[in-house]
């Protein structure tokens, strides 16, 4: 094994976390959940890290990671949904931008070429208040109390994160796509 593939290593055990933090969830063991959660949260930081510090990112890993943050956050929206912790309208909505974003990639693939970005700012907002609440309300139903109203705060900030982000994405590619199409 090069060390190199460390950083990969790590993105296939945090896929593989996946499926025991549902379980976990959908067994309400919040607790054991939120614990997973976390570990899988830090090792995202850890392979990130070794990754760009020791200059040991590849194309692997650049499909790897995003998939592995996706599997994790999607499927946890799915079992608090399922579970009726979280609006399912939300789950739908985080999904359904999602595959707004996947398909307008691959149409833009293959109807000009391939589209080289970065996420964008509001994106990596969003996912951040995704994340924050799913571990609110894994802290909520295993830790300890938390408010009401902190998860309806955290509802209403993933739902408008989520519908900018998609919106803006959806009008980059278009103006993108316009001015390659209409260039003179």
């Amino acid at each position: 094994m090069n060390a190199r593939h460390i950083p990969n290593i790590i993105t296939v055990c945090r896929i593989l976390l996946v499926y025991p933090v549902i379980r976990l969830l959908l067994a309400g063991r919040f607790d054991w959940a939120l614990a997973l959660f976390v570990v899988a949260g830090l090792s995202d930081a850890v392979d990130g890290f070794l990754a760009k510090y020791f200059h040991w990112q590849s194309r692997l890993g650049s499909y790897l990671d995003p998939l592995a943050d996706k599997l994790l956050l999607i499927s946890s929206y799915v079992a608090l949904a399922w579970l009726g912790l979280i609006p399912s309208w939300l789950t739908v909505l985080v999904v359904l931008r999602d595959v707004v974003i996947f398909g307008g990639a691959v149409a833009y693939y293959f109807l000009l070429r391939p589209f080289v970005g970065q996420p964008l700012l509001i994106s990596k907002v969003n996912t951040l208040f995704q994340l924050l609440l799913v571990f609110a309300v894994m802290v909520k139903y295993g830790v300890m109390p938390l408010s009401d109203t902190l998860i309806t705060a955290l509802v209403l900030l993933v739902t408008l994160t989520t519908l900018a982000s998609g919106a803006m994405y959806v009008y980059i590619w278009g103006t993108s796509y316009y001015r390659e199409t209409h260039a003179s």
